[in-house]
């Protein structure tokens, strides 16, 4: 019997080895993704953030830490621009996050014009960012052919100055980045809802709670996985706008929706030798969005109550 077992070692080992094999080669792909197009561009931007350059030349001269030293205390457009990003991720994840609950909560029912309107709300999600932002300035210009104006002034009311008005241009890019987000991620939130087990609504029914207390009480704690989800995904992304701001505004009027993605391919690509200044903001912004993510995921995520 030993003999035996001795014999069956070197298979069992072999299987064991192939397997690991297998698992690592699946993942390989993913890894040199992640290798190539992730850490390798950080690593690159963190030692040009050293340097004094263009993007021909880059390493034209060694600065050390002066470009992070012009960002925080000679320049003050970089705490403009960065103003300008916090006011527009605040504004549409609320907005984004609050539509898209509601639109979820409306499409919950089983219902044939909901089901049209899945299809329908999930359409501008398909649409490219640099056409969305195409469309909406379009419907947004302050000339002629101004949808919205139009439609102000048939009813008798004045013109607004949506993109050409610093108080209204960056509540503008918010309003089509939400229109464009929502029904993505009410899809995301009402697949999280159908999956909550029906009996618990029939025990709240039984104990006579109401459809505000059951939401509360019931769906979003039950939901509150999902949430947290949006809630990193949103503000990560919104955090990187920048072909909706490039396209509708400019980052106009003045420097009113300027904000950090185009602040850093103005000095990266627009300017002069300002390259290593453009990587130096890079890597705050990058270090801003970790310090983000790691508070969301120590004080936010202690709310979620997973099943």
């Amino acid at each position: 019997m030993r003999n035996r077992a001795d014999a069956c070692a070197p298979a069992s080992r072999a299987r064991r080895w192939k397997s690991y094999g297998a698992s690592w080669a699946m993942i390989l792909p993913a890894m040199l993704f992640l290798l190539f197009f992730v850490i390798y561009p950080v690593i690159n931007m963190g030692v040009l953030s050293l340097f004094k350059g263009n993007a021909t030349k880059p390493y034209k001269e060694f600065v050390g830490v002066d470009n992070y030293y012009r960002l925080f205390f000679v320049k003050d457009d970089f705490y403009k621009a960065l103003a300008n990003t916090c006011a527009y991720t605040v504004g549409a994840l609320v907005c984004v996050m609050v539509f898209s609950l509601l639109l979820a909560q409306w499409l919950q029912k089983d219902r044939r014009v909901n089901r049209v309107a899945q299809t329908v709300f999930f359409t501008p999600h398909l649409i490219a960012g640099v056409s969305a932002g195409f469309i909406w300035g379009w419907l947004m210009s302050s000339q002629s052919y101004g949808l919205f104006n139009t439609v102000l002034n048939v009813l008798g009311l004045s013109s607004v100055k949506w993109l050409d008005d610093s108080s209204t241009a960056m509540l503008s890019i918010i309003i089509m980045n939400t229109w464009k987000s929502v029904g993505y991620y009410a899809l995301i939130i009402l697949s999280s809802m159908k999956s909550i087990p029906a009996e618990i609504y029939e025990a709240a029914k039984l104990d006579n709670a109401s459809g505000i207390k059951t939401f509360f009480r019931i769906t979003l704690p039950m939901i509150s996985p999902q949430l947290f989800f949006l809630l990193i995904t949103i503000t990560t992304g919104s955090f990187k706008v920048f072909d909706s701001v490039r396209i509708m505004t400019g980052g106009g009027p003045g420097d009113s929706t300027r904000v950090l993605s185009m602040y850093i391919y103005d000095y990266a690509f627009m300017r002069n030798n300002t390259l290593g200044y453009a990587c130096a903001a890079g890597m705050v912004m990058l270090l801003i969005m970790v310090v983000i993510t790691i508070i969301d995921f120590a004080f936010v995520e202690k709310k979620v109550h997973y099943q």
